[in-house]
């Protein structure tokens, strides 16, 4: 299992089920051992529009409906059940540094949220060109690759941006990530 990939989207066909006691991933319309679609160990799984309900790193694929996780430390369930429900996902090759530590959790209290993204040449550059939160360029990084990316509401109620290149990478493919990072 290598840390990173390059590919920001491995594949986000049909929607998954996570049982949090057994780490299991089962898909309804997933096609994980998929040519062309090949979700492998170490792979990230993002769970929820947005990521609402957290990610995890794929410790194994059985099938192209059953998955495993390594740990459910950073998904959000159902709190009366104990396990997420036909969920929206998306499986990237993001570090898996990146989901264990420093970009791993919000902090709703400060208003702070980080995440990681997969940002390739063109998105860099029209990035730094498009208007976000009233501010041009806010979120303009520095170079294509992984991106950590953290932002937050200053004590004057205006948008920071604050950026990380975590690797500098070719990019290839395209996860939900046009709000921040345009592909045109």
């Amino acid at each position: 299992m290598s840390l990173w990939g390059n590919k920001d989207l491995v594949g986000k066909a049909g929607t998954v089920a996570i049982n949090l006691s057994t780490k299991v991933v089962t898909g309804t319309g997933t096609t994980f051992n998929t040519s062309g679609f090949q979700v492998t160990e170490g792979d990230v799984i993002v769970v929820g529009a947005g990521a609402t309900m957290g990610h995890a790193v794929i410790s194994s694929v059985t099938s192209n409906t059953v998955a495993s996780i390594a740990s459910t430390q950073f998904l959000i369930a159902n709190s009366a059940t104990g396990v997420i429900t036909g969920a929206a996902y998306f499986v990237t090759q993001r570090p898996i540094s990146a989901v264990e530590g420093l970009y791993a959790a919000p902090d709703v209290k400060s208003n702070r949220f980080s995440s990681v993204f997969g940002v390739d040449n063109t998105e860099t550059g029209i990035a730094r060109t498009t208007t976000v939160g009233g501010k041009v360029g806010a979120f303009g990084v520095a170079h294509a690759g992984w991106v950590g990316v953290t932002t937050y509401i200053d004590t004057h109620g205006n948008l920071r941006v604050k950026s990380e290149t975590l690797v500098a990478i070719g990019i290839t493919g395209d996860a939900d990530d046009n709000a921040k990072f345009p592909n045109s």
